[in-house]
């Protein structure tokens, strides 16, 4: 059966997912969510860091014309840098996505700018980068199969004249599974897999090596739905480091998030952290 394969970045996103998201250990964190009558999504971010006490924040204001296929991204960080992006998706031809954003410092001056392209069809997703500040231009492609995947991304430096980096990726995923390996540069190796064993129980694993310093990781993760309302997630790696964390819904619309980070190999030296999230979205 015929479908649209992901793109290169998103290979093996539900192995990472179940190891990044529901951690916020090292900091408090604030997340809200709103969309006014005029269909403008608003969100709020704000973080405080609990080693530095360094409080960072996000602004981000999103507005779509379905009419004419486009999406207006701006966003505005707590260290004064705007972030503007425009997409528009499926206009010039079916399956093909362009964006273009960038960064602006008022204060300095400084600015950057990237275009994006993206081309998805059946059994095929190709993206290209080109980052206007360098000229530096990225591009991957993944061709899909009977739910076998393959890609790869290469970098190419218009100065030097030469390629810069290669990440290489074959992988299979299905509805309840998912397998993903990579090679970066020839020396850093990954494989993942993420597995939904049933409604309420996900796992998942990830291996790294580096055949320069030949050294590896090995980690575990999972996620168990206690009911509607609250999950618990756990995962521990090669060095020691065993993290927990639990998600409630208190209300509709509110979520609270706690988590912990361990030093399991030692434990009295200390090192541990504790993390609290809140989302709120009406």
């Amino acid at each position: 059966m015929s479908a649209v394969p992901p793109c290169f970045s998103d290979l093996g996103k539900n192995a990472r997912d179940i190891f990044s998201k529901g951690y916020n250990y090292g900091q408090v964190k604030v997340e809200l969510k709103t969309k006014t009558k005029q269909d403008v999504e608003i969100k709020l971010n704000g973080s405080s860091n609990n080693e530095n006490s360094r409080v960072d924040g996000v602004l981000e204001g999103k507005m779509k014309i379905p009419d004419y296929g486009v999406t207006i991204t701006d966003k505005w960080k707590s260290d004064n840098t705007i972030c503007p992006e425009i997409t528009v998706e499926n206009q010039l031809l079916d399956g093909l996505k362009l964006t273009l954003d960038g960064t602006f410092q008022p204060m300095t001056g400084n600015k950057t700018g990237r275009i994006k392209t993206a081309y998805k069809r059946d059994n095929l997703h190709l993206n290209a980068d080109v980052d206007l500040n360098s000229l530096n231009v990225t591009g991957a492609a993944v061709v899909g199969y009977n739910g076998w995947l393959a890609g790869c991304q290469v970098g190419f430096n218009s100065g030097k004249g030469a390629v810069q980096n290669s990440h290489f990726a074959v992988g299979y995923a299905s509805n309840d599974f998912t397998l993903h390996s990579n090679v970066r540069n020839g020396e850093d190796f990954g494989c993942s897999l993420h597995q939904r064993v049933n409604p309420d129980l996900e796992l998942g694993v990830d291996v790294a090596w580096n055949s320069g310093s030949n050294s590896s990781n090995f980690a575990l993760a999972s996620k168990y739905v206690l009911d509607k309302d609250s999950s618990v997630r756990t995962k521990v790696n090669s060095k020691g480091e065993a993290a927990f964390g639990y998600t409630r819904t208190l209300r509709e619309g509110v979520t609270a998030t706690f988590s912990t980070k361990l030093q399991a190999t030692n434990f009295s030296a200390g090192g541990h952290k504790l993390g609290m999230g809140l989302e709120f979205e009406a």
